[in-house]
This record gives structure tokens, C-alpha cells and sequence, in this order.
């Protein structure tokens, strides 16, 4: 699999995860609990859609430029996805101050959702790597 393939690879199948949860999370809190719908929830999936996009292409240019720092580069991308979700949640509280407890859980719902899926994904990557290296040799 080239970097190409791996890059279209987690973007589709990223995009798809977060419209799906998206809706079907958003959906749920609507029918089910509408009082606690609140009105930046579309926010949260996009937030980490987008945050996906930059984690994949900081991993396409390590796999390109580095190869060998990408653990460190995966570690880093985690580091910084909580700090940037911590600080996502911090303004929340402080500048809208609505439906604080429904957006923390809906935001680290959405965090622990999209970690697993990166944390999966690397996990493929780096098991057909080895794979593929075992072959060469």
C-alpha cells in the first residue's frame, strides 16, 4: 500500500465515520433527550473531522520525509488532538456557558471515538508494514 493509497484509504473511510456517528449521534440526542441538544453539536464531529485531515497528512509527510519518527509523530498528533479538545472544551465553558456537562460528554464521546479509529488504523498500518518487510527479507 503506498502513502497515497493509505492517505485516500483513512479519509474515506474517516469521513464516513464521522458523518455516520454525526447523525445518528445527533439524531439520538434529538429524539431521545432533545433538552439536552445543544446548538454547537455540529461542531463537535466536524472538529474532529477536520482534526483527522491534519492527523493524516502529518502522517503521509512523515511516512514521506520520515519514516523512521513515526511513532514519535503518532504520539505527538495525540498529544496535541487532547490539548486542542481541552482547549475546545475550556472556551465552551467560559464563552458560552450553555448545556456545559451535555457538550463535555458529547465532545469527549466524539474524542475517545476518533481515537480509536486512528489508534486502529495505525495499528493496520504498522502490522502490514512488518509484514511487508518480513516478505522483502
Amino acid at each position: 500500500m503506498n502513502e497515497s493509497s493509505i492517505k485516500k484509504h483513512f479519509l474515506v473511510r474517516y469521513t464516513l465515520l464521522m458523518i455516520f456517528a454525526g447523525w445518528i449521534v445527533g439524531l439520538g440526542i434529538q429524539t431521545f433527550i432533545p433538552e439536552h441538544y445543544f446548538v454547537w453539536y455540529p461542531f463537535v464531529p466536524l472538529f474532529f473531522y477536520v482534526f483527522g485531515w491534519f492527523y493524516i497528512y502529518m502522517f503521509d509527510a512523515c511516512i514521506t520525509h520520515a519514516p523512521r519518527k513515526i511513532q514519535l509523530v503518532y504520539l505527538g498528533m495525540k498529544c496535541i488532538k487532547l490539548l486542542f479538545t481541552l482547549l475546545l472544551l475550556l472556551f465552551y465553558i467560559v464563552k458560552v456557558n450553555v448545556h456545559k456537562v451535555d457538550f463535555a460528554i458529547t465532545l469527549f464521546g466524539f474524542y475517545l471515538l476518533s481515537l480509536t479509529f486512528e489508534s486502529m488504523f495505525f495499528y493496520r498500518y504498522e502490522k502490514q508494514k512488518k509484514e511487508r518487510e518480513l516478505i522483502k527479507e
